[in-house]
């Protein structure tokens, strides 16, 4: 079987999406750092958007058709499940961190430390600030959901907790050190989703095994 390759820069919490599904699959792979709009993420993507993905002559692109290639193609644990029922509850948290969890942690709270567009650089205060009361409501909605099983959906981990497990590495580990992060007496079901994630090895060219994902 030829070689995966996953093309995207290393800080799009996308790309770490798919790097996820590789690890969780024990899948081998090639990951080429590029950023977006570039001439080989144009070639596949059509508005040039990352991650994208080449395995010998197949080309994809969008992280959700990625990631259930690699499930659907490669051995090991299923990462959507079989069951329907079970099959469209993960769909419904793939598409409710999409368009309610990413906008606001990544593209609105993140995007205040890392693009704050002020003159001086500085965080953009009042972005960022905006963000923390609906994402503590947001925190108290995952709390929910993951504290039943330490999953969004049944008791194994899935395609439904990649992205905010991704979404919460990128905001923790982005965010200004020094500065002050959105703080919440409760979420330890959420954040204990991220950490049970962290690898204990493997490089970015890598993909280690079931529970050893890249590094969260």
């Amino acid at each position: 079987m030829p070689e995966l390759e996953l093309i995207g820069a290393s800080p799009s919490n996308y790309v770490w999406t798919c790097r996820i599904a590789l690890a969780e699959k024990g899948v081998a792979y090639r990951h080429s750092e590029v950023m977006p709009h570039t001439a080989e993420v144009d070639a596949i993507h059509p508005f040039g958007k990352i991650p994208v993905m080449r395995h010998g002559a197949v080309e994809i692109f969008e992280s959700r058709a990625i990631c259930g290639y690699i499930d659907s193609v490669f051995p090991g644990a299923k990462l959507m499940p079989a069951d329907p029922v079970v099959a469209a509850q993960v769909e419904q948290w793939i598409s409710l961190v999409n368009t309610h969890i990413d906008p606001v942690w990544v593209r609105q709270y993140l995007r205040g430390y890392v693009f704050p567009g002020t003159p001086d650089g500085s965080p953009d205060r009042a972005l960022i600030d905006a963000a923390v009361p609906k994402m503590e409501a947001q925190f108290a909605v995952m709390d929910r959901a993951v504290g039943k099983t330490g999953h969004l959906v049944g008791d194994a981990f899935t395609l439904a907790d990649m992205n905010p497990t991704a979404d919460i590495r990128a905001a923790r580990h982005r965010a200004a050190p020094g500065r002050r992060a959105c703080t919440r007496p409760r979420g330890d079901a959420t954040r204990g989703l991220a950490a049970s994630r962290r690898p204990q090895g493997g490089g970015p060219g890598q993909g280690p095994g079931r529970g050893n994902a890249p590094h969260l």
